[in-house]
């Protein structure tokens, strides 16, 4: 049976103005999950309008009530587990154990940002008239612009409107075409299960091909006061200009160029173990996958040996089957957009020590690449899909050139029995994240979360998710008349 689903507006699930409809594929089946509604530009006003509407009421709401509803939301969360699997396969051909994951942090983001309703916000100045009181207040912005990505639908979906909402901002989320409902109306319909409030989350939808103009519309409206952005490099890019041009400001959390980096004190089975999953956890369809895994050359033998036999037992293909790790990506698109990366590598010189060929459908084997050079594409793209590259250094110092040698710098894990030397070459390592003795695959809800270079600015978590969809006023009260020259 085929879902429909229409947009929700001021509170109300309401077909797109134009009536037309957008079909959101199972990419494992190839069959139509659903059916979504298709906004377009006079959707997206309506949706802005909505939440606009409800921002004084929700930005004076009782802090101790608003904390209780994102108690709520992750309780119902947590209870919709097996529904959020269900939905997640369908939508992305999520594993089980990937789909879990996002309801259990998803979960507790919306815990930690009950936590930061009611945390201390502000500060007392020092005033340099006397008798006078300075004060630093943090105040919602309005309206927030939300845009959240398909391959971690819940975790981001939430994300994207957690931190505002918390904050006493209203939102329009905008979830990715490939996972209209996981990544936006699930979540809005968790939310207003719990007792949001009418036209503080709206949701609209769309199809691929209004994709540019609906966040067009919706980034450049008037009333949007600000920007929260997960997805590509690519179209963050876009979306930072345009929030620029209007001078609105703007979270962009966008793509890895991942490194796990394997030191010479490294334990090899271990690092086997963590540089696995870094690489393959949702089929390497992870901001934070490790595209390219550097191993210092007295273990790159062994290393080696031990990672592909590994790689080449990971079970594959049906996501619903329970022991599946390889499944399908989010496209037959995707998956032949990754075999393109692996073929122009082998055809400029590079060997494959495991998988390649070609996907079956979505599916896209696990594979293994060495000697990928500067010239091929693969070196510098992200590979967002089950592939890496195997590269080897002989010092330190050649070891942070590899890894800094992107134009991304989100995250880094730094495989070591030492601590002190991890953290050594850790702090020269440029991205916004860095794991010592763990691979690069990591989130936190209350952990400050982003990038560097491509990959954006802006940090989502705890106190920095807030103070990022909040303004600082300085309000002054004075005690005791001023006196004035004239």
């Amino acid at each position: 049976m085929t879902v429909t689903r229409e947009l929700l507006i001021g509170g109300r699930n309401v077909p797109a103005a134009s009536g037309r409809t957008a079909e959101d594929v199972d990419p494992f089946t190839g069959e139509v999950y659903a059916r979504v509604a298709a906004a377009g530009p006079e959707d997206v006003a309506r949706a802005v309008e909505a939440a606009d509407a409800a921002f004084p009421a929700w930005a004076a709401f009782a802090p101790f009530a608003r904390r209780e509803i994102f108690l709520r939301a992750a309780d119902l969360l947590d209870s919709r587990a097996e529904q959020a699997v269900a939905v997640m396969a369908r939508e992305t051909g999520a594993t089980r154990p990937w789909s879990l994951f996002n309801v259990s942090l998803a979960a507790n983001i919306l815990r930690e940002a009950a936590a930061a309703v009611t945390a201390p916000r502000g500060s007392v100045l020092t005033a340099q008239e006397e008798g006078a009181l300075g004060l630093a207040v943090s105040e919602p912005l309005g309206v927030v612009a939300a845009f959240a990505p398909w391959n971690a639908p819940l975790i981001l979906g939430v994300r994207a409107v957690a931190s505002p909402l918390a904050a006493g901002d209203t939102v329009v989320a905008k979830p990715s075409e490939n996972a209209p409902i996981a990544a936006g109306l699930f979540v809005a319909d968790v939310l207003r299960e719990a007792g949001l409030p009418a036209g503080v989350l709206n949701v609209v939808t769309n199809a691929v091909e209004d994709a540019a103009g609906t966040a067009e519309a919706l980034v450049t409206h008037p009333r949007v006061a600000a920007v929260n952005f997960t997805g590509s490099t690519r179209v963050g890019r876009v979306v930072g200009a345009l929030a620029a041009r209007h001078l609105k400001p703007a979270v962009l959390e966008l793509g890895g160029k991942n490194a796990v980096v394997v030191l010479d004190d490294a334990d090899v089975d271990y690092a086997v173990d963590a540089a696995t999953f870094g690489v393959f956890m949702n089929s390497g369809q992870i901001c934070m996958s490790g595209d390219r895994i550097l191993v210092h050359e007295s273990l790159a033998d062994t290393f080696t040996r031990k990672f592909t036999a590994k790689v080449a037992s990971l079970p594959a293909g049906d996501p619903g089957h329970p022991h599946t790790v390889i499944g399908p990506l989010v496209s037959a698109e995707a998956a032949q957009r990754v075999a393109s990366l692996v073929r122009d590598a082998v055809d400029a010189g590079a060997t494959v020590l495991v998988g390649g060929g070609s996907p079956k459908g979505s599916v896209h084997p696990a594979t293994v690449l060495s000697g990928v050079t500067a010239e091929m594409e693969l070196h510098y793209a992200e590979a967002f899909g089950p592939v890496c590259v195997i590269d080897t250094f002989g010092d330190d110092e050649t070891a942070v050139t590899l890894v800094n040698d992107t134009e991304s710098g989100l995250t880094c894990g730094i495989i070591t029995e030492n601590a002190t030397h991890g953290l050594a070459v850790a702090r020269r390592v440029h991205s916004g994240i860095v794991h010592i003795n763990n691979q690069s695959v990591a989130d936190e809800p209350h952990a400050p979360f982003g990038g560097v270079k491509g990959s954006g600015y802006g940090r989502f978590g705890g106190r920095w998710g807030i103070e990022a969809f909040s303004h600082t006023r300085w309000v002054t009260i004075a005690t005791q008349r001023a006196r004035f020259p004239f």
